[in-house]
C-alpha cells in the first residue's frame, strides 16, 4: 500500500448526510442536528465530500484479464437514468500489479475508475492492500467490495442497498452461485460449500444473538459508518481471510450483519484451472473450519462407507461357504442397508450446498482430492505456517 496521508486534527463535516443506521455514536456530532463528524484520514483520505453518491463499488483486481470483461460489463450495465455512473455511484478498479491485460481491459470501460495498488508493505495481504487504496477515497454512503471474478444480475446494485435498508444492517453479503466446469470442479465444490453451510448457517451468521460470523468477499456490502467503526480494511490487513474477520468485526461492534445464498443477484467462478483451485483452497480450508485435521478423516471414513461397503456386500454374496451360507448372505444385505443408510445421508449433506443436481451426484468423485486439500491446508497452516496465493507469499 502507498504512502497514507497524515491525519488531519479536526473534523469534516459531512454534507448535512445522516447515516442510515446511525452508526457513528462513536463519532463526535456537530450542531444540534443529524450532521456527523467524520475525522479525516482515519478511514477516508479526504474529508467528507458535500454531498455523496449512493454507492461506490471496487473491484481488487491482478491477473484477471480472462474475467475481469464480464464483470465490469455486467456492472457498469446497472447504470440507468435513476441510478447513472459517475452521477450516483462510482465504479473504481485497483489493479494489483498485473502482469496481464488487467489495467488496459478496465480503462477501456467508460465511467471507471482505475487505481493503482501502491507497494504492499509488510503486514498486508494483497487484497486487503488494494481495497483499502480505493476505499480511503470512496464517495458513497455504501460501500461494495466485489471480486473481478463475479458477474452481477441486472438492478443487483440498488436491491442490494435497498435489502440491507430493510433488515437495518450495516453489513451485507452474498454467497453468489458457484459456476463450474470439468470434472474435478464439479465434483469437489459442492462438497466444499456443503461444509460451509453446515459451518456458517446464514440464518445463525444473520443472528445478531449468535457469535457466529461469516461473509464472502466475493460480494461484501458496508455501510459509511459501519465502515468506519470497523476500522476498514486496515483492521483485517494481514489476514488472508479478510471477509470472514470483517464479519467478526460486525458482530462484536453490533453493526448489523446479513448474510444468503443469492444465486438472484450475483454469480462467480472462482477458479479457472485446478491448480488455482487447488493453490485457492489450501489457502483457506483451515482457515475456515476449527478443526481440519478431523474433518479430513471423517471425508476418509465416508470414502470407505460409499466404496468399500458395496464391494464387501457383494463378496459376502459371491462367497462359496459350505456352512452358514444364508448367515453370510444376510450379512450382506445388512452391509447393502448400511451402505444405502449411509449414501443418503451422504447426500442430504450435500444438497445443502446448492448445486445443480447432477454436482452434488458426482461428488463421490471428489472425496479423495477433498481429503488431501484438507490434509494439504492444515499442514501449511500449522507446519509450515505459510500459504501461497497469485504469487505472494503469506505467514
Amino acid at each position: 500500500m502507498g504512502e497514507e496521508k497524515p491525519e488531519a486534527t479536526g473534523a469534516a463535516e459531512a454534507g448535512g448526510w445522516t447515516p442510515v443506521l446511525g452508526l457513528s455514536d462513536d463519532v463526535e456530532q456537530v450542531d444540534a442536528g443529524a450532521r456527523w463528524a467524520a475525522a479525516a484520514g482515519t478511514v477516508y483520505d479526504q474529508p467528507e465530500p458535500e454531498n455523496l453518491l449512493e454507492l461506490t463499488v471496487i473491484v481488487p483486481a491482478r491477473n484477471e484479464e480472462d474475467c475481469l470483461r464480464a464483470c465490469l460489463e455486467s456492472l457498469v450495465a446497472q447504470s440507468e437514468k435513476l441510478f447513472e455512473l459517475g452521477k450516483d455511484w462510482e465504479l473504481i478498479v485497483v489493479d494489483d500489479h498485473s502482469t496481464d491485460r488487467t489495467r488496459e481491459i478496465a480503462r477501456g470501460f467508460a465511467g471507471v475508475t482505475v487505481l493503482e495498488a501502491g507497494k504492499l508493505e509488510k503486514g498486508w495481504t494483497g487484497k486487503a492492500s488494494a481495497v483499502w487504496t480505493a476505499a480511503r477515497r470512496a464517495r458513497g454512503k455504501w460501500l461494495l467490495f466485489t471480486d473481478a471474478d463475479t458477474i452481477h444480475e441486472p438492478g443487483n446494485l440498488r436491491r442490494a442497498m435497498h435489502e440491507a435498508v430493510k433488515h437495518k444492517v450495516g453489513m451485507l453479503s452474498y454467497s453468489p452461485r458457484q459456476i463450474v466446469s470439468g470434472l474435478v470442479q464439479r465434483s469437489l465444490m459442492p462438497l466444499v460449500f456443503c461444509e460451509l453451510a453446515l459451518s456458517y448457517p446464514p440464518a445463525k451468521v444473520s443472528d445478531p444473538n449468535q457469535r457466529i460470523a461469516a461473509a464472502n468477499g466475493q460480494f461484501l456490502l458496508v455501510e459509511r459508518e459501519a465502515y468506519r467503526r470497523l476500522g476498514g480494511h486496515k483492521s483485517v490487513a494481514g489476514k488472508v481471510l479478510e471477509d470472514v474477520e470483517l464479519a467478526f468485526l460486525a458482530k462484536r461492534r453490533r453493526v448489523g450483519l446479513r448474510f444468503r445464498y443469492a444465486e438472484d443477484a450475483v454469480s462467480t467462478r472462482m477458479y479457472r484451472s485446478t491448480a488455482a483451485m487447488v493453490e485457492g483452497w489450501t489457502k483457506n480450508l483451515a482457515l475456515l473450519f476449527d478443526n481440519t485435521l478431523v474433518l479430513s478423516v471423517w471425508r476418509a471414513i465416508d470414502i470407505l462407507l460409499l466404496f468399500a461397503l458395496p464391494v464387501l456386500a457383494v463378496w459376502l454374496w459371491n462367497a462359496k461357504f459350505a456352512a452358514h451360507s444364508l448367515q453370510w448372505l444376510g450379512a450382506g444385505w445388512a452391509l447393502m442397508i448400511l451402505w444405502l443408510r449411509n449414501l443418503v445421508r451422504f447426500y442430504a449433506r450435500v444438497a445443502k450446498s446448492n448445486f445443480p443436481f447432477v454436482d452434488c451426484a458426482l461428488t463421490p468423485l471428489g472425496l479423495p482430492l477433498f481429503v488431501v486439500l484438507l490434509y494439504r491446508s492444515w499442514f501449511q497452516h500449522r507446519i509450515l505456517k505459510q500459504v501461497s496465493w497469485k504469487g505472494r507469499t503469506y505467514p
